[in-house]
């Protein structure tokens, strides 16, 4: 763990930003991923991530063999799946390939970087009425290929009532209790984790009433 920090503080030293928002976060200007969330800037640069999350998580989800056929023949390739988050409000997904493990995972990595959103959460279930924020505020829906997703609140000290693909994406965006139905071809891991990330990336298109009081 003490060699992976000590490259990425070496990267971050040989960063040279390409783009205005790398610029201003190399300066200094830009502290916190919620500004840049916020105002709705596209990141670019993983890079960026990796100074603001230096305590980034990454998750493999799958790993397979894919074939496409050329000119040439059969191209063998690497496809790996990737979730990424702070295991608190940040969370992304992200799809690499490549003709080796490394190549692939590396290309996973940095997509899911550029995909990071911020995962709203609250206490929507009526059997808890808590108030604190320990799993989603609302019932929110995503799909991808012909999978639907269907994210539920749940009472404080269920856990998380669901696959292993969504435990992995729901606990890296710091939900800790939920419950997940699907349906479609579940079984599509990759189509199944970008439902689950698309259900939680409509949430921040929901007007909550705690939207209005502000």
């Amino acid at each position: 763990m003490s060699e992976e920090i000590e490259q990425q503080a070496v990267m971050q030293k040989e960063w040279i930003p390409r783009t205005r928002l790398g610029k201003l976060v190399a300066e200094g200007k830009i502290k916190t991923m919620d500004e840049i969330l916020r105002r709705g800037i596209p990141i670019k640069e993983p890079e960026i991530v990796d100074i603001l999350i230096p305590n980034l998580q990454k998750e493999i989800i799958e790993v397979r063999k894919v074939q496409r056929q050329t000119d040439a023949g059969e191209l063998s390739q690497i496809r790996v799946i990737v979730a990424v988050g702070d295991g608190e409000n940040f969370v992304g997904i992200g799809k690499g390939k490549g003709k080796e493990f490394r190549m692939a995972f590396d290309d996973a990595v940095r997509n899911a970087k550029l995909n990071l959103i911020k995962v709203r959460k609250g206490c929507g279930s009526w059997e808890c009425g808590c108030g604190r924020p320990h799993s989603v505020p609302i019932l929110t829906r995503g799909k991808s290929g012909s999978v639907r997703v269907e994210i539920m609140p749940a009472p404080r000290g269920l856990g998380l009532v669901c696959s292993e693909t969504a435990r992995i994406i729901l606990k890296l965006a710091g939900v800790k209790d939920a419950r997940v139905f699907s349906r479609g071809m579940s079984r599509n891991r990759m189509n199944y984790a970008m439902a689950v990330y698309n259900a939680l990336l409509n949430m921040n298109k929901t007007n909550l009433p705690s939207d209005w009081k502000r």
